[in-house]
């Protein structure tokens, strides 16, 4: 059987971990310069306050102290999302992290009174040793899975946790009361067309026919199909795979028609790709550059142009990366427009160790790759033991444009040495 462990409110309840006074708050946080609502407290939906709600028609509540807004504190996120996992990881067979607060977990080989057993002890322990709190869902496929973790957290009878086999009156009577809507990759284009059917229910669908569904629709909703029916038929990919291209990007804190601001925002977008090539062990044949202007402001002049650099060989090496990007910048650069965005994708990349060199190669040559890798190997490694951006290529100007606005971000308490929580005498 697989399970299914999703993080209640997973960025509201990692701000709540180190601050409790917080709990039974209406919590919001925000998103990319605190632009939106992204993540919302139980009290917060209460109020009403929808996903996506800019953050500035809620400022009213927060200047009356009805509600509290939070930047996006990623970085905390981050880390408290591998706590979770280590904490599955010790208890569990394995585990599949499908994003940062859900995560699958194997419960092969065990009966169903160990599975019931095991899944409680995940939600206590958890809770207990993170601080974050979860709901676990256990069936024979990742679909089930889904359906019993829904179960599980807006049911009060299942406290949290719901087992459910593949057959019976109990997975019956779920799938019944399950809008189609609420099927995992289910989405709303799909629910129209089906419901022209007849299909309107996660039972209807999974009483239908596979094959016919798959004639009809695709043969991702046969799977689906099959899953609801208790036939395993979704393998996640596999976490450690190497991505086959990495883009950074980010909107900018402020609207920037400015060269020089551009090219230390390229900058940084490449030397972060740089780094993510790397620690996947790849290289990248080609550089794609792009900026793009504000398109919800008709008033500005637009234009959102990107472009791609060829690299001279295939390589990891921050420093032609870089140079390419700048290239790129340049020459796709035009004044007298604004740019809220850039970023950078790497592209083309091959394994290292599968590097097919040229005929021509030389000792030289090979000396010098050694050599350059040595140099970020040991720039990778500094940056790893003193802190993201210890060492760099170019220093960033305070209050530079790519820096997110987060006015009312909480410390990094566990990922940063001058913000660690500290105990009052």
């Amino acid at each position: 059987m697989i399970g299914l462990v999703d993080c209640n409110n997973f960025y509201v309840s990692c701000e709540r971990v180190f601050q409790p006074h917080l709990e039974g708050v209406p919590v919001g946080v925000m998103s990319n310069n605190d632009g939106c609502v992204i993540a919302r407290s139980n009290e917060l939906k209460a109020l009403g306050v929808e996903m996506g709600m800019p953050a500035f028609e809620l400022q009213q509540w927060v200047n009356q102290g009805r509600i509290r807004l939070l930047s996006s504190n990623y970085e905390l996120y981050g880390d408290m999302s591998a706590r979770v996992r280590e904490v599955l990881e010790e208890f569990s067979a394995g585990v599949e992290p499908y994003s940062i607060d859900e995560m699958f977990v194997r419960f092969d080989g065990f009966d169903a009174a160990t599975t019931q057993a095991l899944a409680r002890t995940l939600y206590r322990n958890v809770r207990q040793f993170t601080g974050i709190p979860v709901c676990v869902g256990v069936a024979h496929t990742r679909t089930l899975a889904k359906l019993a973790n829904r179960a599980a957290k807006k049911l009060p009878g299942y406290h949290g946790v719901c087992v459910i086999p593949a057959e019976g009156d109990e997975t019956r009577h779920l799938l019944e009361r399950t809008a189609l809507g609420d099927v995992w990759g289910v989405g709303r284009r799909l629910v129209e067309r089906l419901a022209i059917q007849g299909i309107e229910t996660a039972w209807e669908l999974r009483n239908a026919d596979p094959k016919a569904i798959r004639r009809r629709y695709s043969v991702t909703l046969e799977r689906t199909v099959r899953e609801l029916q208790g036939t395993p038929c979704i393998e996640m990919n596999d976490i450690d795979e190497p991505r086959q291209r990495i883009m950074t990007s980010r909107s900018f804190g402020r609207l920037t028609g400015d060269l020089g601001e551009l090219q230390a925002a390229i900058r940084q977008h490449a030397q972060r790709g740089a780094e993510k090539l790397r620690r996947q062990d790849s290289q990248a044949r080609a550089v794609y550059v792009f900026l793009k202007t504000n398109p919800h402001r008709p008033d500005l002049a637009q234009y959102s142009p990107g472009i791609i650099v060829e690299l001279p060989e295939p390589t990891d090496d921050s420093r032609p990366i870089l140079a390419a990007a700048q290239r790129g910048l340049i020459e796709m650069y035009r004044p007298g427009y604004r740019f809220m965005k850039g970023g950078v994708m790497l592209l083309d990349l091959l394994d290292t160790n599968r590097q097919q060199l040229s005929l021509l190669d030389t000792p030289e040559h090979a000396a010098q790759r050694e050599r350059d890798h040595q140099l970020m190997a040991t720039l990778d490694e500094l940056n790893h033991k003193m802190g993201r951006g210890t060492v760099r290529l170019g220093m960033p100007r305070k209050n530079a444009v790519w820096h997110l606005r987060c006015a009312h971000r909480t410390p990094r308490y566990t990922t940063q040495w001058g913000e660690i929580p500290t105990a009052l005498a």
